[in-house]
């Protein structure tokens, strides 16, 4: 079977990372990470970049990034605000994010989670040209929260079908949801809305994300988010754990006979590129001070 896989490394990878990346560092790791054959890469996040300082260069990564064949290159949006930045800088696809839990909403967005489906609803309705996706954060698990009922879930999900979107990001925000019960969600939820495409967005705080991935791929999802190196969590959202690994990812699929497009050796040096820019970028100031 063929597996698409979005690396999230230039947006979710690095909005945890206590550096800041150059915008020129940024472009050559999208580079190698198109050149080891990903075709889907989320590169950036139109924030609040007071809050999320490492995506203050958003708007420059998207005009810098190179033209290839087959490869798209995705932006989030948290709010009608995000969506007008992503489209002013031409973004082609942006993805809407909203959370599956209050706290974590007011957490994350700055707001309540029916103010923030409103403001992603009015601005996507002015944008007919332009391709809306969706992502649900803390879809199974809250950390403030708790467990996240299918039936709440679904509202979610309905309320972006609604928008018009029809490909719907499943977010296990803190990489601690049991493999059986995320899919007993995801399943709750693809049978209520079965004709809506579903992907998934894992990280991997117990190491059972893989487990996930053959469940997910046994219910008929093809596309899952990972990251370089396994790098990435939510600022918002105490305890996060990193990504998946997109090379363990890869390794994995190979192995159990799918389909990626992917070379693992080139997909290799793109990971390893990754870490030495993180480990030599420029410390963000305010951790500097809080180490003082």
């Amino acid at each position: 079977m063929k597996i698409q896989i979005t690396d999230v490394f230039l947006r979710d990878g690095l909005q945890d990372e206590p550096v800041i990346v150059s915008t020129e560092n940024k472009l050559k790791i999208a580079e190698a990470t198109v050149h080891a054959g990903i075709r889907r890469l989320e590169v950036a996040s139109f924030v609040n970049p007071s809050r999320v300082p490492q995506m203050a260069d958003a708007a420059k990564i998207i005009a810098g990034l190179a033209a290839a064949p087959s490869v798209s290159y995705t932006a989030l949006a948290l709010n009608g605000k995000g969506i007008t930045r992503a489209v002013e800088a031409s973004v082609k696809e942006i993805q809407v994010v909203a959370s599956a839990s209050q706290a974590h909403s007011n957490a994350n967005a700055g707001t309540k989670i029916e103010a923030a489906l409103a403001s992603l609803a009015a601005e996507v309705a002015k944008h007919p040209g332009v391709s809306f996706f969706a992502g649900i954060s803390t879809a199974f698990t809250c950390p403030f929260e708790g467990e996240i009922s299918p039936a709440h879930l679904l509202t979610l999900v309905r309320a972006f079908k609604a928008m018009g979107i029809s490909d719907i990001g499943l977010a296990d925000t803190l990489g601690t949801t049991a493999p059986q019960r995320l899919m007993d969600s995801v399943k709750y939820v693809q049978d209520a809305e079965p004709d809506l495409t579903y992907y998934l967005h894992l990280h991997n705080a117990h190491g059972q994300a893989l487990e996930t991935v053959t469940l997910a791929i046994n219910a008929g999802i093809t596309r899952f988010d990972a990251a370089l190196g396994g790098y990435g969590g939510c600022p918002f959202a105490p305890g996060a754990a990193g990504n998946l690994s997109t090379g363990e990812l890869v390794h994995y699929l190979h192995q159990t006979g799918h389909e990626t497009g992917i070379d693992e050796i080139a997909l290799a040096e793109a990971t390893e590129m990754a870490r030495r820019v993180v480990a030599e970028s420029p410390v963000l100031q305010h951790e500097a001070s809080l180490k003082n």
